[in-house]
């Protein structure tokens, strides 16, 4: 029997008054935010324009920025959920011996969202749309960093006759979330959440407003935003399984030219903590031999001094190895033929 006695008439009322005033005052809340970030959205946008140009690709357009002249062109792909000013220090010193282009993936950046999975076979395929519609002919040099290792590995191999080159920028592993300490999948979940948070708070302002953006209004105006926040969410999820395996079944890419540039060993690898930030680094510089030998005509690069984001830490170690590929790749070319036995 229930003997807690109704509350009389009137503070009935005056709690329902109280309700609808709070939520009438979380509502008006709501819309401030949106009006707020999409104002601060746009002022950013406005004094702080895009370099490059927009492409069609089947329905929704991408963004990619290209300079310098010269064959092979080179691709840069960054690392999960950056947008192509994470080449920033790279691309203009790349630029002064070839043609390169960075570009934001669907959903990052100045691209707009993709209707497909995010997975890596799918980038590769909207990157190949991309590099047509802009008119960018092979061959390329592809560079991918990260997860971005990922997708220039699937670019190869579903295109193998356009590509001359691959580097990879201390590259992901397709087997990294079963050889790395067992707590890496933890962390992986807690990126998640708090990726995720973003998502759901991104529409309404709460991270400009909280200064979780960057800083800089020139990587502001890329990458604060709903969908860019979105889509690194949908990497995250496809990055461990999906893109992963898509990636180890992706075999070997012959005898192109390979180089392998790895962080800094005495550096610890991301964010692990200092407990397993030794049998970390000691798993990764194990599978970081192990893409050497995708190739029959691959070296290793160790950038001495930098972590895992290696073209900002050691844009000149990039660089380098770029050149490296691009010479090989030129030399290849310019050799007559081989005469028939």
């Amino acid at each position: 029997m229930n003997n807690v006695a109704p509350l009389p008439a009137p503070a009935q009322s005056r709690l329902r008054r109280i309700v609808v005033g709070l939520l009438a005052l979380v509502f008006l809340l709501a819309i401030a935010g949106v009006i707020y970030e999409n104002i601060f959205e746009a002022r950013d946008r406005r004094f702080n324009p895009m370099a490059g140009s927009r492409f069609d690709v089947g329905g929704f357009k991408m963004h990619i920025d290209c300079m310098g002249e010269g064959s092979p062109t080179v691709v840069l792909d960054s690392g999960l959920g950056d947008t192509y000013l994470s080449w920033l220090k790279v691309q203009p010193q790349v630029a002064k011996f070839t043609r390169v282009c960075s570009y934001d993936r669907a959903g990052l950046g100045y691209s707009d969202s993709s209707s497909q999975p995010r997975t890596s076979k799918v980038i590769a395929t909207e990157l190949h749309a991309l590099l047509q519609a802009a008119g960018i002919a092979p061959p390329y040099v592809l560079v991918g960093h990260s997860l971005g290792g990922f997708n220039v590995r699937l670019y190869a191999s579903l295109y193998r006759s356009d590509v001359a080159g691959v580097v990879l920028v201390d590259s992901s592993h397709p087997a990294q979330f079963d050889r790395l300490p067992p707590g890496i999948k933890t962390m992986q979940a807690e990126w998640t959440r708090k990726a995720e948070l973003t998502e759901y708070a991104m529409p309404f302002g709460i991270p400009r407003l909280l200064g979780q953006c960057d800083e800089d209004p020139v990587f502001r105006a890329a990458a604060c935003n709903w969908h860019t926040a979105a889509e690194t969410v949908a990497e995250l999820k496809s990055f461990p399984a999906e893109s992963a395996a898509q990636t180890a079944a992706t075999g070997s890419l012959g005898d192109i030219p390979l180089v392998v540039v790895s962080h800094d060993p005495n550096k610890r690898l991301g964010s692990f903590p200092a407990g397993m930030a030794k049998p970390a680094n000691e798993a990764w510089e194990t599978m970081q031999e192990e893409l050497v030998h995708l190739s029959t005509r691959a070296t290793q690069v160790i950038a001495t001094g930098s972590s895992h984001d290696i073209p900002w830490d050691g844009p000149d170690i990039v660089i380098g190895s770029v050149r490296n590929v691009v010479q090989q790749v030129r030399t290849a070319s310019s050799a007559p033929p081989s005469k028939p036995n």
